[in-house]
């Protein structure tokens, strides 16, 4: 694809701020973070209508809301079809569910690295405890955080958690990455 076709740029860029809205959701409910929340307001009505729609056909799993994650790899797989399409390109079947695959891992991951990445940024300034944004991101990384915790206790008042967990996701991502060129 030509990356540097305005077109292509702006429907990457639209699907894409759509897409991590809907990964949003799904891993804002996943790890049970406060619904009242006005931002988690906004991403629900965001995305409810054809988050509604996709319930209808796919049941949510154990506590998995799998609508709303198929729902973001259809996009995926549409904003590819489309980039494809309109760069003059023919890719199999096969090609794009492997890219829409890693495209949404890769989402997945980089909404935690950045998650992160923000939350470590608001501690150095200690923001209101009560502040919408701050409580989000409590909730969205504490599963990431949590674990690397146990095994490195803050150390003379520094908390250097956020760094290995970052490190580790950068390092999983390149992994993945990987194993997916070598596909």
């Amino acid at each position: 694809m030509n990356q540097d076709n305005p077109i292509i740029f702006l429907i990457d860029v639209l699907f894409d701020i759509y897409i991590a809205i809907m990964l949003l959701r799904f891993l804002l409910q996943t790890v049970g973070a406060d619904f009242y929340n006005p931002i988690s307001q906004f991403i629900v009505k965001a995305t409810q209508k054809p988050v509604f729609i996709a319930r209808r056909l796919i049941p949510s799993v154990r506590g998995f809301d799998l609508a709303t994650l198929v729902l973001a790899l259809a996009l995926i797989f549409i904003k590819l079809t489309v980039l494809y399409a309109i760069g003059g390109m023919q890719p199999s079947i096969a090609g794009i569910l492997v890219q829409g695959l890693y495209d949404l891992i890769q989402l997945i991951i980089d909404i935690f690295i950045f998650a992160i990445f923000v939350q470590a940024i608001l501690s150095w300034v200690n923001p209101d405890p009560n502040n919408p944004v701050s409580g989000l991101l409590r909730s969205l990384t504490s599963p990431v955080l949590k674990p690397v915790r146990k095994f490195l206790p803050a150390m003379g008042g520094m908390d250097l958690s956020p760094i290995v967990a970052l490190i580790g996701l950068m390092f999983v991502k390149r992994l993945i990455l990987y194993i997916f060129q070598m596909l």
